[in-house]
């Protein structure tokens, strides 16, 4: 899957990625509000991830600026099912790129992709309470937080962290009456 907006383009990561993936991910205030990356993160953690065979309806990309010709990978942003199985968006950026709208760019531009490729229309997210910047990126994406905070491990941190729980329900049109042709 692609998707390109305005600014960034949505890609698939390949294993020639793995560079510069650990060079954008690999800082301490990126990896510690992710579930599930380690730290240090390095090359061969990227080249892992990178080498992972996501289902097709499970998106992992990578958010990459087009920037004056130039294509950095900014972040990553992707889907995931959970514990219970419900899809549950995940994304980062690197602080370089943080205050920019891209994370809310991108998330807009998944979801409304994913809406339209898979069908889905419904989604969950979560922050942790001391990342309260990524609720404001679920809400400008049509997120709304459930009133839950329950514990989620971050790999990084090596402990549970209280997590701050979203929701995104797609908007369902209501049923338009049938009327019958004119004979």
């Amino acid at each position: 899957m692609f998707v390109r907006t305005r600014r960034l383009t949505l890609r698939p990561g390949w294993i020639e990625d793995a560079p510069a993936l650990a060079a954008a991910i690999g800082d301490a205030r990126v990896v510690r509000n992710l579930a599930r990356a380690p730290w240090p993160y390095g090359v061969a953690d990227a080249e892992a991830f990178l080498a992972h065979e996501m289902p097709r309806d499970e998106p992992s990309l990578l958010i990459v600026a087009r920037d004056d010709g130039a294509a950095p990978i900014v972040g990553g942003i992707g889907v995931a099912r959970d514990d219970c199985g419900a899809l549950e968006l995940g994304y980062w950026l690197t602080p370089a790129y943080w205050g920019r709208g891209y994370a809310t760019e991108a998330a807009i531009a998944l979801v409304a992709s994913l809406r339209a490729s898979f069908g889905t229309t419904a989604l969950v997210s979560g922050h942790f309470v001391d990342n309260p910047a990524s609720g404001r990126v679920l809400q400008r994406a049509g997120f709304t937080a459930t009133g839950e905070v329950a514990p989620r491990w971050s790999a990084a941190r090596g402990c549970a962290v209280d997590c701050v729980l979203y929701r995104w329900q797609a908007a369902v049109a209501p049923q338009a009456a049938f009327v019958p042709l004119a004979a």
